[in-house]
């Protein structure tokens, strides 16, 4: 039987990821509802599971050192959060997967190296829909030591 949590995880990390490297290095609210989806609370006005879920992977990922952020608001946000120096130059490095590769030979040497970073892997990955690829992509980037003593 398939864990839909853990693949829920795997797609939130890569939301929360390209959101955070989109605006980097500035600061930003970053939504639990846009990473995951609106909210649809029960009829006591607590916050759904899979939402709850969400919430839980951005603050996973700040207690393990790839995003940092000041404080949240209620459990629907958190404010003034960034990537990581681990986390950005995580994602600007080099990917050894080959998720998405290069369109032939033709392709400038500037263009091939970026389709070889592990931000273009993911996102190639978010976009395919593959859980496969996107769990592939996600657990190759939360595998990798810090980069530098970072």
């Amino acid at each position: 039987m398939a864990d839909l949590h853990i693949d829920d995880f795997y797609r939130d990390v890569a939301s929360i990821f390209l959101r955070l490297y989109a605006v980097f290095p500035r600061k930003t609210i970053l939504y639990v509802e846009d990473v995951c989806g609106p909210d649809q609370p029960d009829e006591f006005g607590l916050h759904h599971p899979r939402f709850q879920a969400g919430f839980s992977a951005m603050v996973w990922l700040a207690e393990h050192g790839y995003l940092h952020f000041q404080e949240t608001i209620r459990a629907e946000a958190l404010d003034q959060a960034v990537l990581s120096r681990r986390a950005f130059l995580l994602l600007s490095s080099r990917s050894e997967l080959g998720l998405a590769a290069p369109a032939g030979d033709a392709v400038p040497p500037s263009v091939a190296e970026y389709s070889r970073s592990n931000i273009t892997q993911l996102r190639a990955a978010l976009r395919e829909g593959s859980s496969i690829n996107l769990q592939k992509c996600v657990t190759y980037l939360l595998s990798q030591p810090p980069i530098g003593g970072a």
